[in-house]
């Protein structure tokens, strides 16, 4: 056993899991928390992708940022929580599960292309912050947030079917 497996074989067997596993609400209750911290930080995600992308262009992409981003902190409160605890439930089988894999590798590209998005194009939204078409840096960024994000959701939902 490698201790790799031996970790996740570890956490899959202690109290927290098995509570997951054998408690009737339990779970039930930790996804839903799990589900509307997704609604709260996607739908923040695609409010300001698609303002970025050309959409209510009277709205300051700055006062747009400031108000979601701490939403979207918000929800990752609930979001990691509630995604360790439904992990540790059935870990072995996850991280064999392909869409589970797939929905890591989403996530993590999405979180490489805000960091860019904000090292990069944001930095310069003083020039397209109102009234202004953004650059094509900042539109492919946004663009290609909300295919990460649409993909992240999907895989999320499809962990139960493969």
């Amino acid at each position: 056993m490698t201790p790799g497996s031996q970790l996740l074989d570890a956490l899959e067997h202690g109290g927290i899991a098995a509570a997951m596993r054998d408690s009737m609400w339990l779970y039930p209750v930790v996804e839903t928390v799990h589900i509307v911290g997704f609604i709260i930080l996607v739908g923040a995600v695609i409010m300001f992708d698609l303002r970025v992308l050309g959409l209510s262009r009277r709205v300051p992409v700055r006062m747009l940022a400031a108000h979601l981003l701490p939403w979207g902190a918000a929800a990752l409160i609930l979001i990691v929580p509630a995604g360790l605890l439904m992990f540790s439930s059935d870990a072995g089988n996850l991280v064999g599960n392909r869409a589970f894999v797939l929905k890591l590798l989403l996530l993590m590209l999405a979180g490489t292309n805000a960091a860019a998005f904000h090292m990069g194009a944001f930095r310069s939204v003083a020039q397209w912050d109102l009234g202004v078409t953004a650059p094509v840096s900042a539109r492919l960024h946004a663009g290609t947030s909300l295919l990460l994000w649409i993909g992240i959701v999907t895989c999320g939902r499809m962990i139960a079917y493969v």
